[in-house]
């Protein structure tokens, strides 16, 4: 039914988008029952564990169900919730696919800095600006930041008492964290593009304690506009090492 996998993929997510293929081709439709484990490490060549966490994302898709003793089932098609967790095949997809999300994340987080200006209280100022201490303090000690980064982006949505975009926020962070620690890397290797990072971090928080929604919405685009220029500047060799930080779809700064 199936050819075996391999290439520079993660296994996982080839052996996901195979499966799904499947389904969304019709050539398993509802109410189908997948091969079992057994049989699918052995038409594909792969762990148990690969088949496992593929079956997983089939499953958080909503295009499967494990049914306990039974097998694992192909859902009725539905509209899919939003996964961006794709496949990447390549140096050129893996760059595309960071700046894309730096363009959606300049759209989402501009809004929210600009919210944030009109809504954060002084707590709320105070999580950020500990926020930004946190990322200097974990460069300082070796780390790159890319946690701590996050924790800031977040810190900002999170100042607007608005859920939806907490959450979509959030979402965007969690699946750009690989990409997040490319950015950084980029970065790192530049003296000018690390000062230039944290200038722009500490402009957007200074807008948003200013009460100052324009520059506030101003300098959040601005850092991830920014942030894809700079993506843009690394050198092919980069994105070979940036493989190596573990991005299988991520984004930016």
């Amino acid at each position: 039914m199936f050819t075996k996998v391999d290439g520079p993929v993660r296994l996982a997510d080839r052996v996901a988008a195979m499966l799904a293929d499947e389904i969304e081709s019709g050539r398993l439709t509802t109410g189908d029952k997948l091969p079992t484990e057994v049989e699918l490490v052995k038409q594909l060549g792969v762990s148990r564990t690969v088949i496992r966490e593929a079956v997983s994302r089939l499953a958080s898709a909503g295009l499967v169900e494990p049914r306990q003793g039974r097998g694992v089932f192909v859902l009725p098609r539905r509209t899919r919730p939003l996964d961006l967790e794709a496949d990447t095949t390549s140096t050129t997809d893996t760059k595309a696919k960071v700046l894309q999300i730096v363009e959606v994340r300049r759209a989402m987080e501009g809004e929210a800095a600009e919210l944030a200006a009109t809504r954060a209280t002084a707590a709320d100022h105070a999580r950020m600006r500990k926020a930004l201490d946190a990322i200097d303090a974990a460069v300082a000690a070796g780390g790159d930041g890319a946690d701590e980064d996050l924790a800031f982006h977040r810190s900002i949505a999170e100042s607007t008492g608005n859920a939806v975009l907490v959450s979509t926020v959030r979402y965007l962070g969690e699946v750009s964290r690989g990409g997040i620690r490319v950015t950084r890397a980029n970065e790192a290797r530049r003296g000018d593009f690390f000062d230039a990072v944290r200038e722009e971090h500490h402009a957007i928080l200074a807008a948003i304690e200013q009460g100052n929604a324009k520059a506030a919405r101003t300098a959040a685009r601005r850092h991830l506009k920014h942030a894809a220029v700079r993506l843009q500047k690394a050198d092919p060799e980069f994105w070979h090492t940036a493989q190596d930080l573990g991005v299988e779809l991520d984004a930016a700064p």
